[in-house]
């Protein structure tokens, strides 16, 4: 009796704290959490650079921490709690959305792909980052459109899902090309660079990745054309809209500021820990319009 008669009075309490307090956000399980435990928890990955990974400070950093790292200032002052403690646990692609949708973590800070499968698990921000598939080719080269491939080889790593979308493209504008499949993406860029194939399909981030930490990264360069964008975005619980409102907020009002934009400058095009790479990725077409209207919509 005694434990419902205290159960009660907590949750009257709680009532009558966020009526007063007047905010939209007053009904959010994770705020109630984060309140009641006293320290917001964010989960990121090791070495998904330049998204979320250790740095040399062996510190979780990237894009993604920046932005959880704003959010946690915005949960700080929802709450009014100015030293509200910040948690960081590291997950992986087989345990992010276990550990989000069992409370272990409140905020998924990494590079996930928003899609309408993980939507019925969890729920995603509006999207951090427009990813595409994107030509390679060798500076040297005088391929320039992607109709100066026909006739060329060109190579798509084995088992991406993009040689279906090269597959597709190449038809679409009736091409004569010879496919050729690489065991990985080391193989891939060894192929373009020996000029065993004109040019490779690969996400973009994953082609700056890897021009990056080559030897001669100068000597490639990717054509204009971007194609099928996905949309990643930080992961939360689902059913809990106050606190997604919340998080979209927060980026919102960076992306409003224009301080996205020096900050994805910051990841994306000067050097970066650990090796102090240049991704060399200049911000999008597709994610200069989520920028300038930001949503979690999986089309463009």
């Amino acid at each position: 009796m005694i434990r419902n008669c205290f159960h009660a009075l907590t949750l009257a309490t709680l009532s009558i704290t966020a009526f007063e307090s007047g905010t939209a956000h007053a009904a959010s399980e994770t705020l109630d959490k984060i309140r009641e435990l006293g320290k917001i928890t964010f989960g990121y990955r090791e070495a998904s650079i330049p998204f979320a990974f250790i740095g040399a400070d062996q510190k979780p950093t990237g894009l993604s921490l920046d932005l959880c790292g704003a959010i946690a200032d915005k949960i700080r002052a929802e709450l009014r709690r100015p030293t509200l403690a910040t948690e960081y646990v590291a997950v992986d692609a087989s345990n992010r959305i276990p550990l989000l949708q069992n409370g272990t973590i409140d905020i998924e800070c990494g590079s996930t792909t928003n899609t309408a499968e993980r939507q019925k698990q969890v729920a995603f921000s509006v999207a951090t980052y427009v990813a595409s598939p994107r030509w390679l080719v060798v500076d040297q080269s005088p391929i320039t459109d992607l109709k100066q491939l026909d006739g060329q080889t060109i190579v798509v790593t084995q088992g991406s899902l993009n040689l279906a979308g090269a597959q597709k493209t190449i038809a679409d504008h009736k091409l004569k090309v010879t496919i050729a499949q690489a065991k990985d993406h080391a193989e891939s860029l060894l192929m373009l660079r020996t000029g065993r194939a004109a040019a490779w399909f690969e996400d973009d981030i994953l082609v700056a990745g890897m021009v990056a930490n080559a030897q001669d990264p100068k000597a490639f360069r990717m054509l204009a054309a971007t194609y099928a964008p996905t949309y990643y975005g930080l992961m939360m619980r689902k059913q809990d809209p106050e606190f997604k409102a919340l998080v979209d907020g927060a980026i919102r009002e960076k992306m409003a500021s224009g301080e996205f934009g020096r900050l994805y400058a910051k990841w994306f095009e000067q050097p970066i820990p650990p090796r102090g790479q240049n991704l060399q990725l200049p911000m999008s077409d597709a994610m200069k319009l989520r920028v300038a209207s930001p949503s979690d919509a999986l089309m463009p």
